[in-house]
């Protein structure tokens, strides 16, 4: 079964941005993207992912990476 995994931390790497301007520049909650952070593989909404693609400049496709068999 594949599964979605999360592109957050690299994307936010790529900008030079730490998960603490992250956090502020998505208006969420540090923990949150803590969380994120430490299992990329967490369900989270779909209202979050927009915040933080919109605070990345990219679309929340781009966030998203298929992972697992690719039957």
């Amino acid at each position: 079964m594949a599964t979605l995994r999360l592109r957050v931390r690299e994307e936010a790497e790529k900008q030079g941005l730490n998960m603490a301007q992250l956090a502020r520049k998505a208006d969420i909650d540090q923990r949150t993207l803590r969380r994120i952070y430490r299992d990329p593989t967490q369900e989270i909404s779909t209202h979050v992912l927009a915040k933080l693609a919109t605070a990345l400049g990219v679309t929340p496709a781009d966030l998203l990476e298929m992972i697992g068999d690719k039957q």
